[in-house]
């Protein structure tokens, strides 16, 4: 009775029921985005808000099992989720349904199973048992190289449905990285990658290729530098000037015509309203129209009438913007910004390595979900097809999202047992 009575003591209710408030406001959110006069009960299981209450229901019943586990359970078992979703992966490749161009669905009768959402949570329990073992350092090269085959594998599956927006996600474990001792160096040459890449699609890569050099030059005139900086600044020039080629290779023969348009879209270099661009217009127009109060609940005619696409899922914030204004989005993305502060807090009070890798794992992906998400419904990044976390339409992500954070409260709940 005490150990039961000191575990109800130790979970940080705080978090589960920032947790439930999200899942509260998905459902409401997915009920107003796709509400029929023909089913207005919110139960109605032949429609999306039906669905999604049955999936909230199994998410909560989820969630309650992973708290009653034995903490030690994750970490033991971390291979194996890791292995069992990486033959996920690659079944889906054989047996997938295509769903918008993406194979990335298992059909199991009437519910389709998403492999790469349950990934995130094997790979960040994987990459925390690696990292928390004894005398791994990340700025050791083999095990770096390790910790980039643990990451890219599934990542390389991913591509192959291809799910470029699951795909990027694992990028965002380079927070996890650095948090851990990766130098900040990485994240300086990774920034300025995506400037170059962004530079190389909005000038004449010739040009762009001339500037680069006479920096370089202009530098080695003007300021005394010593041999191994100057070996450092052509080699890093010579990278540039590759890079800037394989940018144009990629847009041009790798790049499907969709994901072309939407970068066009998004750096001004095309501006198609009815064709690439209708998307997040139709996106801005809705959540633009919500003004300060918003149009109130079932009011909203742009998701009502069916201008936004995907309106419960991909674009799901359209539906707070237009219905709840300025001021509701601001509540929602303020829950959001609670959570994560919350989880680097329980990351950081862990004495157990392992439990504080994973910690910042589960920030980092729910961070990337957020930024990503709601950036592309106002038209500040490419509208690449993530959920927004606990509110988007779908029961993999539901579920992958439920466990990936309630893995991280049942560890905080029994922090002060267990270091490994």
């Amino acid at each position: 009775m005490n150990n039961q009575r000191s575990f109800f003591f130790n979970v940080d209710w705080l978090t589960v029921i920032l947790y439930l408030a999200l899942c509260t406001v998905g459902w409401f959110n997915i009920h107003a985005a796709v509400f029929d006069d023909q089913h207005p009960g919110f139960l109605d299981l032949e429609t999306n808000y039906g669905k999604q209450f049955i999936f909230i229901l199994s998410a909560i019943v989820l969630g309650t099992v992973i708290l009653l586990l034995d903490s030690r359970f994750f970490s033991a078992l971390a291979p194996g989720f890791y292995v069992v979703t990486v033959l996920l992966l690659m079944l889906v490749l054989i047996v997938g349904r295509n769903v918008g161009g993406n194979q990335a669905w298992i059909p199991i009768g009437s519910f389709r199973l998403q492999p790469s959402e349950f990934a995130k949570f094997t790979t960040c329990l994987l990459l925390a048992r690696y990292l928390s073992g004894t005398n791994i350092r990340i700025t050791e090269f083999k095990s770096f190289l390790t910790v980039a085959a643990i990451i890219g594998f599934p990542m390389l599956l991913i591509m192959l449905q291809p799910d470029t927006g699951s795909t990027l996600v694992f990028c965002s474990l380079i927070f996890v990285l650095y948090r851990e001792g990766l130098s900040p160096l990485f994240l300086i040459i990774a920034g300025l990658l995506i400037t170059l890449f962004v530079l190389s699609l909005l000038f004449n890569q010739l040009i762009l290729i001339g500037i680069l050099i006479a920096l370089v030059v202009g530098a080695i005139f003007l300021f005394k530098l010593r041999r191994e900086t100057l070996v450092v600044l052509v080699g890093g020039l010579a990278i540039s000037v590759l890079f800037v080629f394989s940018v144009n290779f990629i847009y041009n023969n790798v790049l499907k015509s969709h994901q072309k348009s939407r970068i066009d879209e998004l750096l001004g270099i095309a501006n198609d309203v009815r064709g690439a661009g209708y998307n997040v217009n139709q996106s801005k127009i809705a959540i633009g129209s919500g003004k300060m109060w918003g149009k109130g609940y079932l009011q909203g005619t742009q998701t009502k009438y069916s201008f936004v696409p995907e309106q419960s899922t991909d674009f799901i914030f359209c539906t707070v913007g237009e219905e709840w204004g300025y001021a509701g989005s601001l509540g929602v993305i303020g829950l959001y910004l609670f959570l994560l502060l919350r989880i680097i807090y329980l990351a950081e009070r862990q004495r157990a390595p392992f439990s504080r890798i994973y910690g910042y794992g589960v920030a980092s992906i729910i961070f990337f979900h957020v930024i990503i998400n709601i950036g592309m419904t106002i038209g500040l990044v490419p509208v690449i097809g993530i959920p927004l976390p606990f509110i988007s339409y779908g029961g993999s992500s539901l579920w992958s999202f439920t466990i990936l954070l309630f893995i991280l409260i049942k560890l905080d709940a029994n922090r002060l047992g267990l270091i490994i």
